[in-house]
């Protein structure tokens, strides 16, 4: 795939990683104090994410890695994904007000965490030595086959984006919103007031 795509692309071990990231990042921001509509949106959030992520494993990565390896920490990753597809299908079968809505979800990034340091020291290190010229038409194809994945989920991912964001968050993306609105306005009034009194000079 030598297009524009796969040169813009992240290699796929690097796209690994952000995911990896994104939802230990997601993760962390749960409090079991918080309220259950934050509660709901970061779960929510969280278990998309995993459920685009493993299927693009899956479909991409762990393929790849099998022309050139196979041991026991690749031939367990599929059935760790859906050991996690089993919690999420709990967790959002579950009311966030449910006693044990908590612990699952704890559960689940039990599982997740694990299965990160895994991949992160043993599969993504092994791709980059033994596979290193395919990395980034790999990431090519998980990039466009995300897009596929996501683009009819993207109301649900709005959503739970939403419901992720805390009050606060959402005062002080408001705030900047006004801001930048206001400092346009004033430098659009500044350029209006700086050309009349250039005219005004020149008629002096």
């Amino acid at each position: 795939m030598s297009s524009l795509l796969s040169q813009l692309s992240p290699s796929i071990t690097n796209m690994i990683r952000l995911d990896h990231t994104h939802v230990l990042t997601a993760f962390h921001q749960y409090e079991v104090g918080s309220p259950d509509r934050l509660k709901k949106g970061l779960v929510d959030n969280v278990c998309l994410a995993i459920e685009i992520h493993a299927q693009l494993e899956e479909e991409i990565f762990y393929p790849a890695m099998r022309v050139v390896a196979d041991n026991e920490h690749l031939r367990k990753s599929t059935p760790e994904h859906d050991e996690m597809r089993g919690l999420i299908s709990r967790l959002r079968n579950m009311p966030v007000t449910d006693p044990a809505y908590d612990d699952t979800f704890f559960e689940l990034m039990r599982h997740v965490m694990h299965h990160v340091a895994d991949e992160e020291t043993l599969l993504l290190p092994a791709a980059e030595r033994l596979i290193p010229d395919q990395l980034q038409d790999l990431g090519a194809q998980m990039t466009k086959r995300r897009l596929e994945l996501a683009g009819p989920r993207a109301p649900e991912l709005a959503s739970s984006m939403a419901r992720s964001m805390s009050m606060g968050t959402l005062a002080a993306m408001g705030s900047a919103a006004l801001a930048g609105a206001f400092l346009l306005t004033r430098n659009r009034h500044g350029d209006r007031l700086g050309a009349a009194r250039r005219r005004f000079n020149r008629s002096a």
